[in-house]
């Protein structure tokens, strides 16, 4: 006589042959050229975000000051003249 337990484990073993029969031998999976694919691309992503994080250290963020009505001019297209100090 059979226990609970091991019936209802024999059922889900069954269970699990039957998908296991059941999966497509023919089946396309990525396989190793997949990996290798993602392996590739996964490095060359670390590459770039390297090469750029290296860049971006190089530029310089800090602007110049404004300097009041001048600047605005200038900006707009306009001549400025240079700012003398009295």
């Amino acid at each position: 006589m059979m226990s609970a337990t091991s019936s209802l484990a024999l059922t889900h073993a069954s269970s699990a042959m039957q998908l296991a029969k059941d999966l497509d031998q023919n089946k396309v999976t990525p396989g190793v050229l997949g990996f290798i694919v993602f392996a590739v691309l996964g490095v060359a992503v670390w590459l770039l975000m390297k090469s750029m994080n290296k860049h971006m250290k190089q530029v310089s963020f800090e602007e110049e000051a404004e300097s009041g009505p001048e600047t605005a001019k200038a900006a707009a297209g306009g001549t400025a003249k240079p700012a003398t100090d009295h």
